[in-house]
């Protein structure tokens, strides 16, 4: 493991992104109710922890599909 673990709200974040949701506005829902922080900031959160390679070793699999994704984002732009 490396010196410096992920923080547990960061584990949080890993783990909710893991989870699959229902519909619209379920996964915003649980940021608010289970992390206690807004959609925009839990999104700023993440986009950080995809730039971590302390989040890339905890959760690999994780990781490299939102690094994906966020790649084909913005290659749309």
């Amino acid at each position: 493991m490396p010196d410096n673990p992920l923080t547990p709200r960061e584990l949080d974040i890993l783990a909710l992104e893991r989870r699959p949701f229902p519909g619209p506005g379920a996964k915003e829902r649980a940021i608010r109710e289970e992390l206690g922080l807004s959609p925009v900031h839990y999104y700023q959160l993440l986009n950080a922890l995809l730039d971590d390679t302390r989040a890339l070793a905890e959760d690999p699999v994780t990781i490299n599909r939102l690094r994906r994704v966020r790649e084909s984002r913005r290659e749309e732009r």
